[in-house]
């Protein structure tokens, strides 16, 4: 699938008003089917991250977005028509017990490896949700069992800063800032490796990344 023309001048827009620098650290960007996952501190995150990838990758790379804050109106139609992302929904606690929150889980991560298939990358955020930038909060779990639905993948983990400074959480207009996006080297996954220890490996791999 080739991108849509719009992506190209949002994500030209987007690299303009963040003014953000693209390090590769230990690492070169490769044509091979590759999870991206990065902490998650704006809005502009996937959008960013996306743009900062050479334009040969980016016709095969899907952001993972939030189905609440992305799915409907003028939001849906930058998010899926324009950067063919992937919707999927945020848990909420108490909705159908624990049960019922697993289902919703294994359903997500089906609906994630389908969306890959055998050539698509995917752009992700362990966290599940945004945070304040000072400190990448605990891997929620979806990562691990990606993993192992897709144990052939390249991991790579990034680093997005000060993102949430140039658009900050509650805010509609960006703030002029310096924006710094670095890619690690790739990490392997090892379905051995016990899931808390996978997950706590893969965060340190994205906290290593950081500058200041």
């Amino acid at each position: 699938m080739s991108a849509h023309p719009l992506a190209g001048v949002i994500a030209g827009a987007a690299r303009f008003v963040s003014g953000v620098q693209v390090v590769w650290l230990g690492s070169r960007p490769q044509a091979r089917q590759t999870v991206y996952f990065a902490n998650h501190t704006s809005h502009l995150d996937f959008v960013v991250l996306w743009s900062s990838l050479p334009e040969n990758l980016r016709e095969q790379t899907r952001p993972v977005a939030a189905q609440d804050y992305w799915e409907s109106g003028l939001r849906r139609k930058v998010a899926v028509d324009v950067f063919n992302a992937l919707l999927v929904p945020r848990g909420r606690e108490g909705a159908g017990g624990q049960n019922g929150a697993s289902a919703r889980a294994s359903e997500t991560i089906d609906h994630l490896v389908l969306g890959m298939g055998d050539c698509y990358s995917l752009i992700i955020f362990p966290e599940g949700t945004r945070g304040t930038g000072e400190e990448v909060a605990p891997f929620k779990s979806g990562l691990y069992y990606l993993c192992r639905q897709k144990p052939g993948v390249q991991l790579v983990p990034v680093y997005m800063e000060n993102l949430n400074r140039i658009l900050p959480k509650g805010e509609f207009l960006p703030v002029p800032f310096i924006g710094r996006v670095a890619f690690g080297p790739p990490m392997a996954f090892d379905a051995a490796e016990p899931k808390a220890d996978f997950l706590a490996r893969a965060r340190d791999a994205v906290c290593s990344l950081r500058q200041s």
